[in-house]
């Protein structure tokens, strides 16, 4: 299962993710932007940059997958024709999570002027006023009941 959380710089991805991974133990394995920009030094956030780090991440994930290995996805993401070329590639095997807030954490330089929201078949959440560990949470129950 490959568990992908896109949305703003700021808005509680990776911390999501840290939080599942503390519900989930160490089955799970997380593939962070941040982290895939350190590791393969591409500091170029331009559209193109951005993709190329997206592909890569994608092409990662599904090879972990086709490993056995369970995946949370923290990245900005910002196209949704990339990512819904994904989902309609790994098919069930995805879930795609659209996390936000109006809060501003500190990361608002950031932003990504033309991120498209996801618009079907996704989970979300609004991290303004939900704690992380109910957020977590909410994100772990649907994957127990599908």
């Amino acid at each position: 299962m490959i568990i992908w959380l896109t949305g703003q710089p700021g808005s509680g991805k990776t911390t999501l993710c840290k939080q599942m991974m503390l519900n989930m133990g160490s089955d799970v394995f997380h593939i962070d932007g941040d982290d895939l920009r350190d590791l393969f030094d591409n500091k170029d956030y331009s559209e193109v940059g951005r993709r190329k780090n997206i592909e890569l991440a994608q092409q990662i994930s599904e090879y972990l997958h086709k490993k056995g290995k369970h995946l949370f996805v923290s990245l900005v993401s910002p196209y949704k024709d990339q990512r819904d070329k994904f989902k309609s590639k790994m098919g069930d095997n995805l879930i795609e999570v659209y996390v936000h807030t109006t809060e501003i954490r500190g990361r608002e330089s950031f932003f990504v002027q033309d991120y498209e929201p996801p618009t079907e078949n996704y989970i979300d959440i609004d991290t303004t006023n939900v704690s992380i560990n109910d957020s977590a949470n909410i994100i772990l129950e649907f994957i127990k009941t599908n």
